[in-house]
């Protein structure tokens, strides 16, 4: 007796000994600490608010409501936005089915069949049942997968985790809209000051033309300077023309941005945009940057649930029991009444499951789970450098646009001084009626060159409210978020890895 469980014993061992392990497998990536991406030198100069996180209407601030109410309509009738709520619904569905996995399942079935019989059958002898005969059931079932090691909770988990970065994707959608909107409201504004200075240059070269032809009749200038001035007039005429065209594709931009029809943006009206400032940054910023940015706390969310799918792996590799159980009613033959005590069965009892030999197949999957992982880390870590980067990269570009306005800005009021000054001689008789009008052509210049200084500053404050998040606060999300594992952790904590 001692010699049979000694054998038994040892065969146990031998089988233990020979299952699938997870040893040598691990995770590399580690989460970058924000607080290592030093800005302090490259926002030195730059003024900080703990109020400074744009707002979630911050197109308010820009004191145009038609820019309000197109940017509303845009988060009401944009298509995309459909897209990213099915796709949030669609993964809050995958996350209930893992849940429902997890549950005790119970069904109930009744079936009522008719068959004709083998005369040869020796199991329903013909004398007995005749030729054909009823096979009718009635039966209850229960089971049970039960979770000894926390695997379905780990994957039920990391389906919570997509879940929730698909709903914060789908607020990042909203985000992008609206930028988008207010991006291409601002291009429509520059399509208008490109107008109204086409038009000065149109009206400007046609003068020009009209005086350099009276002067070539009188003998005063040469047809060469004629000719120049068509050609002025040409240049003039092919700026109106491209100027109207800015403002047709600027309004068609808007009208897909909308979900409309073409006929949609021929109602917007000339944007009148106000100047917000100079940039005003939020304190603590790169620590704190990691809560206002979508993308940042989507991937976050997506970290969280490949490290739930590494913890469901490395179950795979425990033994499992479940429990099922049966009872019913089962009677053949067509008098027989099913719901009687002989016609009663059952069968009840738990199930072992060891995985012993499986080909390499639990390694694979938690190879997988490991490199997921490590990838997903990664790309969390190249966003928030990309982040931190792009609020640094934004305000550099807003300073130096605003010194080149005040510069731009003096050359303009220059020319406009100019200009005076040669009306002046020319309606003292000092000057010929020429100086004037290549006077006007040096202020048109420089009023294109300020208004599309103007319009990129209004872009680039756009793009730093959207590297400061746009409006978004994920603080709650990043608060239910644990400390991640550092790389390799596992193993210390884990004897098979």
């Amino acid at each position: 007796m001692r010699s049979s469980a000694l054998s038994a014993a040892l065969a146990l061992s031998l089988i233990l000994t020979g299952c699938v392990t997870s040893r040598g497998l691990h995770t590399t990536g580690s989460v970058t600490d924000p607080g290592s991406l030093t800005s302090d030198r490259s926002l030195a100069d730059v003024q900080l608010s703990p109020t400074a996180w744009p707002s979630q209407d911050w197109w308010v601030s820009y004191g145009d409501p038609q820019l309000t109410a197109l940017i509303e309509e845009a988060l009401k009738t944009n298509p995309s936005l459909d897209q990213a709520q099915a796709r949030a619904r669609q993964a809050q569905a995958v996350a209930e089915g893992f849940n429902a996995g997890r549950q005790p399942q119970a069904q109930f079935d009744a079936s009522m069949i008719g068959a004709r019989l083998s005369e040869k059958d020796p199991i329903y002898p013909i004398y007995a049942l005749g030729t054909f005969a009823w096979s009718k059931s009635i039966t209850a079932g229960f089971s049970w997968d039960i979770d000894l090691w926390g695997g379905k909770r780990a994957a039920w988990e990391a389906a919570l985790g997509r879940s929730r970065s698909a709903e914060i994707d789908a607020y990042a959608a909203r985000i992008e809209l609206s930028v988008n909107v207010a991006r291409a409201y601002v291009r429509l504004s520059y399509a208008f000051a490109l107008q109204d200075v086409a038009v000065a240059e149109l009206d400007r070269s046609t003068k020009t033309l009209e005086v350099t032809r009276k002067r070539v009749a009188g003998g005063l200038d040469t047809p060469q300077q004629e000719h120049f001035a068509d050609s002025q007039l040409a240049g003039a005429q092919q700026q109106k023309v491209a100027a109207d065209r800015a403002i047709d594709a600027a309004r068609s931009s808007l009208s897909v941005l909308l979900g409309q029809g073409p006929d949609r943006g021929l109602a917007i009206e000339r944007p009148h945009l106000t100047d917000r400032g100079a940039a005003v940054l939020p304190d603590k910023l790169p620590v704190d940057l990691i809560g206002r940015r979508a993308d940042l706390v989507a991937a976050r969310w997506e970290i969280e649930a490949a490290n739930k799918d590494i913890k469901a792996a490395k179950t795979e590799f425990l033994p499992n029991v479940s429990l099922s159980a049966m009872a019913g009613f089962v009677a053949v033959g067509a008098k027989t009444n099913v719901l009687q005590l002989p016609a009663r069965t059952y069968a009840f009892g738990p199930a072992l499951s060891l995985p012993i030999f499986d080909g390499g197949l639990r390694r694979a999957h938690l190879a997988i789970a490991d490199a997921d992982y490590d990838a997903l880390v990664a790309r969390y870590n190249g966003l928030l450098v990309g982040a931190i980067n792009d609020v640094s990269d934004q305000v550099s570009a807003l300073t130096s646009i605003r010194e080149q306005i005040v510069l731009e800005q003096r050359s303009v009021d220059d020319a406009q001084k100019s200009w005076d000054d040669a009306l002046k001689a020319y309606k003292g008789g000092l000057k010929g009626p020429l100086t004037p009008l290549t006077s006007r052509q040096q202020l048109l210049a420089a009023q294109q060159r300020l208004a599309l200084l103007e319009s990129q500053q209004a872009d680039i404050s756009i793009r730093l409210i959207e590297a400061l998040g746009g409006g978004f606060d994920g603080a709650a999300d990043v608060a239910q978020m644990g400390p991640l594992p550092p790389a390799q952790a596992s193993t210390a904590k884990d004897g098979s890895r």
